[in-house]
């Protein structure tokens, strides 16, 4: 797992990262992960075609939810948060291209969801990107806000 792009295992149930390959998603699918959410839009760079059909073909569930990297909005982020929780106690592996957008959205599901202390949440990707001003909005993004949305 470690050799997929940005990794980060959250906790038990939520893992995150970048875009895997085929042979990691093989992987992904032998560690137990039961559902797959792509964040990613559908022509990103390092996209995979057919990924739907991969996943579900190694038994795992898929939800796309395809954000705008240059333009996220509180949408975006309401329909991923209900989503994550809706999926219960369900192994998850939530990824984007590069796992910015995931960490940004992630980094709200522990404030708001898991209600995790600041100093708790695992950020490291912050520091190898810098959130732009749209980024950062989402990122500060308050819970009224996000309900309505």
């Amino acid at each position: 797992m470690e050799e997929i792009l940005n990794y980060i295992k959250i906790n038990e149930l939520i893992s995150t990262s970048g875009q895997p390959s085929v042979e990691q998603f093989k992987e992904i699918a032998q560690n137990d992960f039961e559902v797959v959410i792509n964040l990613a839009l559908h022509d990103a760079s390092n996209a995979i075609e057919n990924e739907d059909k991969i996943v579900t073909d190694l038994e795992m569930a898929y939800f796309h939810i395809p954000v705008d990297f240059d333009n996220p909005k509180p949408s975006d982020v309401k329909l991923f948060l209900n989503t994550l929780q809706a999926l219960g106690a369900n192994k998850v592996w939530v990824h984007c291209a590069l796992n910015y957008r995931v960490s940004a959205f992630m980094y709200i599901y522990h404030k708001y969801v898991l209600q995790t202390a600041f100093d708790d949440i695992n950020i490291s990707l912050f520091q190898e990107w810098l959130p732009d001003t749209k980024w950062q909005e989402i990122i500060k993004i308050s819970l009224e806000e996000i309900k309505k949305a």
